[in-house]
């Protein structure tokens, strides 16, 4: 029987087994303040895709880092009344805490005051004067200090006593100074054409229909120096200019890997397989980003993925002037850093919007992580431990066990292949039907009442359980790291037995060690509930 069930490897399988490289980046982080739940997020989901290409066999680089210039944090330190590079180092000494206490595996953190970031900032603008695409001028127009961004008259809209806000509802002020110009109106025709050419550049579509709709309508030239403040990369030959921060922040893609020097790293991730980001940024990401590249020579990155926000009570953006920030540390410290990390992945569709709440995650990784999956490993295997002196033997299946490893195996194709789609939410709906499944067939074949009637079946069918549960804990690898490590230490599995390629249903003897529990049941404190 375990000949039959060996022909179903392939359904195992990720549709895409590719050894290309994938190089995976978040936004560059604006570290005027604390990391706030919403980098969290993007991290995390970051997170799960990389680790998700990793167990593919895909060689991977994930680089993350801090946006450390422009004038907002120039006025963040004057009104704290410190040196500004002070200000970006603690900050940014924040996010990587943040980073290693959520168990984000990055490869890079880079920080834009970084030296060699500079060179590479300069070099880049060397390309883009070289092709004839830089000319000094003078702006007037209006600016976002928050957004650090330039906005036109017709994409405002107008607040409370009459100020004039972006389209993020950020004040704006209308800025006079000498600058230097990107010919960005250039590249029209290129973008529409990248956009027709490759229409999964930008997702979800949503995003990739407002980037077309918005260079459709006419992209003007773009401000990308500013000389009323000093905090920032030297523009070359003019050094009474800084470099927009936009500029600078969107080089750090390239920095992080080594340019503008041809490095082995640089040569083998260069172009970037995904950006993801914020979907309040997609703009310098899919219009301006595309279009210096394009001038500098250089690849563009297959795809740009704008999710959306993590929202507070009430359907609020989280932001430091509503004071509704929550600290992810405080969360990760309270519920579990893997409790905290299934809840980002399987509540929100991934691209839209979502909400957060203490309740919220109390009742999802409850009823999911401790009282499905949780409970379904942790009575299997201290049944075996406590029953079967920790051994069971392998052995023939009948047809009622082919069937739960058939439908095992059918969601967790699925599973990856939405993975693979960036389809999270859907992955992990996946994943718990399989979950599901296995708690349906523990409870029909009742091994605890086969023990007195059947011990030869009861063998069965925990050999059955414990190939399912193998495979549950390998493909969850990705949004739990540390509790399917548990499952899978307890199940006596290797480190280099982990991977995607080791899925393929293999006949073996169980010795299983005594579990411990992988995702205990969470509380709510009094304090945090509504």
């Amino acid at each position: 029987m375990w000949q039959r069930l060996l022909r179903h490897k392939e359904a195992l399988k990720p549709d895409d087994m590719s050894s290309e490289p994938f190089y995976i980046t978040t936004a560059i982080s604006y570290p005027n303040g604390r990391p706030h739940i919403g980098h969290a997020y993007e991290a995390v989901a970051a997170d799960a895709i990389a680790r998700f290409q990793r167990l593919n066999g895909r060689d991977v680089c994930f680089l993350t880092g801090t946006d450390e210039h422009g004038l907002k944090m120039v006025q963040t330190a004057r009104g704290q009344g410190r040196e500004t590079m002070d200000l970006a180092t603690e900050m940014s000494g924040y996010f990587r805490e943040m980073y290693e206490r959520l168990d984000i595996s990055i490869d890079h953190f880079k920080r834009t005051t970084a030296p060699e970031h500079h060179r590479a900032s300069q070099a880049l603008w060397q390309r883009l004067e070289a092709n004839g695409d830089l000319y000094l001028d003078r702006y007037e127009g209006w600016y976002s200090v928050r957004d650090e961004a330039f906005y036109d008259e017709s994409e405002l809209t107008e607040g409370e006593g009459g100020v004039k806000l972006s389209p993020q509802s950020t004040p704006v002020e209308w800025t006079t100074e000498e600058t230097w110009f990107f010919r960005l109106s250039n590249y029209q025709d290129a973008l529409l054409k990248l956009y027709a050419d490759q229409p999964d550049f930008i997702q979800p579509d949503s995003r990739r229909n407002e980037t077309v709709r918005f260079v459709e309508g006419g992209l003007k030239d773009l401000s990308v120096s500013r000389t009323s403040f000093d905090w920032g990369v030297k523009v070359p030959g003019s050094d009474n200019h800084v470099m927009y921060v936009w500029l600078d922040a969107l080089t750090t893609y390239i920095s992080g890997i080594g340019f503008p020097d041809e490095t082995e790293e640089w040569r083998k991730f260069w172009p970037a397989s995904l950006h993801l980001i914020g979907k309040d940024i997609v703009r310098f990401h899919t219009v301006y980003w595309p279009a210096f590249l394009m001038s500098a020579g250089l690849p563009l990155p297959a795809k740009v993925f704008g999710h959306g926000f993590l929202l507070a009570r009430g359907g609020e953006k989280m932001s430091k002037s509503l004071g509704n920030v929550v600290d992810p540390m405080d969360l990760a410290e309270q519920f579990g850093v893997d409790q905290l990390r299934y809840f980002f992945l399987r509540e929100v569709s991934f691209g839209q919007d979502g909400s957060y709440s203490p309740e919220a995650i109390v009742t999802r990784c409850n009823a999911e992580l401790a009282n499905s999956f949780g409970n379904l490993a942790q009575r299997v295997l201290s049944f075996i431990a406590k029953n079967c002196d920790g051994t069971v033997d392998a052995k023939s299946l009948d047809a009622v066990d082919l069937e739960l490893i058939s439908a095992v195996e059918a969601h967790i194709g699925r599973m990856t292949s939405d993975f693979d789609a960036l389809n999270l939410q859907g992955a992990l709906t996946e994943w718990m039907n399989a979950v599901f499944a296995c708690n349906k067939y523990v409870d029909e074949q009742a091994p605890w009442a086969l023990r007195k009637t059947d011990p030869d079946r009861m063998v069965q069918v925990l050999a059955t359980l414990c190939e399912a549960i193998r495979q549950l804990a390998i493909v969850i690898q990705p949004a739990v790291p540390t509790g399917a490590a548990k499952v899978l230490d307890a199940l006596g599995i290797g480190e280099a037995e982990r991977s995607f390629s080791n899925l393929t249903v293999k006949p073996q003897d169980w010795t299983i060690s005594k579990p411990e529990p992988a995702f205990p049941r969470l509380e709510l404190p009094a304090e945090m509930a509504e």
